[in-house]
């Protein structure tokens, strides 16, 4: 099992539970405003949680303003 930080547990809780209800697309400003984390703290961990993360797949999407996630289940 993945150990997480108490972050990034929060920040793959919130995943998991938004991909459970149909959405795909996640900006970290929009999930750090969801948990009351800031959007650096989460977009820092986004990357990391890409590549441990077992309960979800995050992939880097586009970049416009700002990068957008896309989350689907694991």
């Amino acid at each position: 099992m993945t150990e997480y930080t108490e972050e990034e547990q929060r920040i793959v809780a919130y995943l998991r539970d938004s991909v459970a209800r149909g959405e795909r697309y996640f900006r970290a400003k929009t999930i750090a405003e969801a948990i009351g984390l800031s959007s650096k703290q989460v977009g820092v961990r986004l990357p990391q949680l890409a590549e441990k993360s077992d309960d979800v797949d995050i992939e880097k999407w586009s970049r416009a303003r700002s990068t957008t996630w896309r989350v689907t289940p694991e």
